[in-house]
Formats: structure tokens, sequence, C-alpha cells
């Protein structure tokens, strides 16, 4: 394995963090907003994170292969035979965002072949980091504050579901009756997940497609802290793959 420096890692995203809140700060949005080609929002403040973390990444582990949202959209091609690669959501949740509700994220996370190992996610706006890896577990930490270990909650029943604030499905309501669901919250970006490793929720279900950087970090964090995130057929979710759309998952802490 890679000697990584989470420290380093930490950095990176704090920092891509400051960049975003230089462009949240400003009165007047419509000036930084255009849209992708599926429509989607893409901000200065996505570029100018993107700009930051593959910069600072490539300086540092300059033999690890960079596949960022924002980045050029790296053919299966070119990627299949990759056994490391870094997983970059530069800013995760824009649509909150422009909501100016907060509840965004930097994501950063390891692959090995198909596999997450290692995530840092970033909330810039609450000041709070989440990280974690097989090796080292699960942990958080407040803005000024010293981290402290995060662990899943493995509750047995009356679960608390954790669903998105912008992208919530009937599909979704129906799946979690299996999950003796007593109570349901809403957040933006892979803050969800985050709260299912740091025991505040239990089960976050998706319904319908995401894409491997909206999840890498999140994932990564919660297996650290003894979840699961499973597709549709039970198994692992896994990365790298020919498309890097994501099928409906299930995210729990038991």
């Amino acid at each position: 394995m890679h000697l990584i420096d989470i420290e380093r890692l930490k950095d990176i995203a704090i920092s891509a963090g400051e960049r975003i809140l230089e462009i949240y700060q400003r009165t007047d949005f419509s000036a930084i907003t255009e849209s992708k080609a599926d429509h989607s929002p893409l901000t200065l403040a996505d570029k100018a994170s993107h700009e930051y973390i593959v910069s600072h990444l490539a300086m540092i582990y300059p033999e690890i292969p960079i596949f960022s949202e924002e980045g050029r959209q790296i053919p299966y091609a070119e990627r299949k035979d990759w056994n490391w690669f870094w997983l970059v959501d530069p800013l995760d949740g824009t649509k909150e965002f422009l909501k100016r509700n907060g509840e965004f994220t930097v994501n950063i996370a390891l692959v090995e072949r198909q596999t997450v190992i290692l995530g840092v996610v970033y909330a810039p706006v609450l000041g709070t980091l989440y990280y974690g890896s097989g090796q080292e577990g699960a942990f958080k930490q407040e803005r000024g504050k010293a981290a402290e270990a995060i662990r899943v909650n493995g509750k047995t029943g009356q679960r608390i579901a954790v669903g998105s604030r912008s992208h919530g499905s009937e599909e979704e309501a129906q799946a979690l009756k299996q999950y003796d669901v007593v109570e349901q919250i809403a957040i933006g970006s892979s803050l969800k997940f985050c709260l299912i490793a740091e025991g505040k929720a239990d089960v976050y279900y998706r319904h319908g497609p995401t894409m491997e950087w909206d999840t890498a970090a999140g994932q990564a964090v919660v297996e650290a802290a003894g979840g699961k995130v499973l597709d549709i057929n039970g198994q692992k979710c896994i990365y790298n793959k020919p498309s890097p759309l994501n099928s409906s998952f299930v995210c729990t802490g038991f």
C-alpha cells in the first residue's frame, strides 16, 4: 500500500474548503454559476476546489492518477489498469451550496483497484472534518478541536433514516419500511454517510443514480466506522467501473 499522510489530505480538503468559502460568501451567485452538459449547476467554487485539490495531490503523490468530477472524463480504456487512484468530488452538494444552507462537502477518496480504502469528507461551513480508513478507523474533527474516534451505533430497531434534502423519492420511502424506521431526517451531500458513521443515523437508502465521486469518500468513512454500503444485489459498492454511474444502494450502521 502507498504510504498516505492523512494529515496532508486533511489539510488539502480544508484548504480547498477555504477557496469554496471565499466564493460562497459573495452576495450574488448569478455571476458564478453555469450549467454542465447534463444541466446540473457548476460554480466557480467547484472549479477552484478542483484545481487546488488536483494540483496538490499531483505534487505530493505524482504516481497516483486522479479522477475528479470536474476533471477530464477519463475513458475506461485508460482507467481499467489503474492499481490506485484518487477519486475526488471537489464540491459535493452544489444545490445545497446555491441554497446557502451549508450542507455541502469536499470529498477525497483513495481507491485500490475497485475498493475504496480511505476517505476524507470536509464540510467548510460547518468546519467539520470526517475521515477514515480500514487500518486506522474513523474520526470526526471539529474546527479547532482534536479528532475523536467515531463508530456506528449498531441499532437493532427503532432506527433513524437519513435522506437527501434535494433528491428524495417514493421508492426510498418504500424501501425504508423494512428497517423499522421511526424517524427520518434530511441533509445534503455526503454528510448523510457521516451521520451514519458517527451513530446519529442508522440507514440511508438512495434510489437511482449517483456517481462514484459522490459516494467514495463517504463509503470509506462509514466502513471505517463499522458500517456497510451495499448495492441493490447486496454486494459491497465498488469503484472504477466501466461507467462511473452507481446503481441504487443502501448504507447502514448495523
